[in-house]
């Protein structure tokens, strides 16, 4: 899992930037307290039977866990890798999706794709047995192309559907049908009793199975597709919505743009499409506008800490900027904030 609240890359990657995989410490830690069974097969940094690099390479992680209780911890924010297919098998649990919480119940299917970030908890894991499958398809951002594994058997007509389905709508939370609850039951025995090898071929046939059943479940859905939620403007979009999370960064218009797969110029277009501003303007307000939050703060911090931890260069720069756009100096504007009256000069 990708942990996006301290290592998010600016929320896509590309060919030389990488995503930091969280390793699930919070789950890793009530594993160990006997808190809650954890049964996985995984790779990537994904706790379980560590599977050979030559099986399934495009299977990141394939699991369950049964907590028996409700639990001390939760899974805080996070991106995956791959699309992740997660079913509530039994019990009951909260699930958030972007600034959405759900309450799930046994028999939801949940489906995040890369840039959807996810939370489970609320922020504890309730009792329950959760199940999930993540497959790596070749995808950072909702406008590339899905590489599907080879080891699975769709037609290509099939295939291509369940992209579609997939890539032109990003509903979550689905109520799954008995066929998808059959498949992970199908496949839980092979992670308790099996090693990674020996589950092979059983392991490609369930998830085949699994695969098949979504796409039956999905076209039997009145889905509502939308082929721009696959449009590299969508990625833009998404890229500039997360961009105020990460200021500290040296952002370059090539390194922006180079983020979404796009040139220089087409970036700054869609960019303007967007918000109505430069790369640089929006990037200048979104430093400003987390400056002024900070400013606001009964704190020590000095501005010169602020400017930098806000990727301004230097105290100055930060000060004649943060005039232009506010008409203040940023020493005034702290004094008129309710936590600094009465600060002296």
């Amino acid at each position: 899992m990708v942990n996006i609240e301290h290592s998010e890359s600016a929320i896509f990657l590309s060919s030389q930037a990488r995503y930091h995989s969280d390793r699930c410490e919070a789950l890793r830690a009530a594993v160990a307290r006997g808190e809650v069974k954890l049964t996985a097969f995984a790779r990537r940094g994904y706790p379980g039977q560590p599977m050979p690099a030559s099986m399934l390479p495009e299977l990141s992680t394939i699991g369950y866990w049964d907590a028996a209780m409700p639990q001390t911890w939760g899974l805080a924010m996070h991106r995956n890798e791959g699309i992740e297919i997660t079913y509530l098998a039994r019990g009951k649990t909260d699930f958030a999706v972007g600034s959405r919480n759900h309450k799930l119940e046994s028999g939801d299917l949940v489906i995040t794709r890369p840039w959807q970030a996810h939370q489970i908890g609320n922020p504890q894991v309730s009792a329950c047995r959760l199940c999930w499958i993540i497959l790596d398809v070749g995808v950072r951002r909702p406008d590339q192309d899905w590489r599907w594994p080879k080891w699975l058997v769709l037609a290509p007509t099939d295939r291509k559907r369940l992209t579609t389905l997939l890539s032109h709508n990003e509903q979550a939370i689905w109520r799954a049908n008995a066929e998808i609850g059959t498949c992970f039951e199908k496949i839980a025995p092979l992670l308790d009793a099996s090693s990674p090898k020996t589950a092979q071929t059983r392991l490609v046939l369930h998830i085949n199975e699994l695969i098949v059943a979504l796409l039956d479940l999905l076209r039997s859905k009145s889905v509502s597709l939308d082929p721009r939620l696959a449009s590299t403007k969508r990625s833009v979009e998404l890229f500039l919505s997360a961009l105020p999370r990460h200021i500290e960064q040296p952002w370059t218009l090539e390194e922006m743009a180079r983020q979404c797969g796009l040139g220089r110029s087409r970036f700054a277009a869609y960019c303007r499409q967007t918000v109505n501003l430069t790369p640089a303007e929006y990037l200048t307000h979104c430093r400003i506008d987390a400056a002024k939050q900070r400013l606001t703060q009964a704190s020590p911090t000095s501005v010169t800490e602020i400017a930098l931890a806000c990727g301004f260069q230097s105290s100055q720069y930060f000060a004649t900027v943060f005039k232009r756009l506010t008409g203040l100096t940023p020493r005034a504007f702290r004094r008129l904030q309710p936590s600094h009256k009465g600060d002296c000069l």
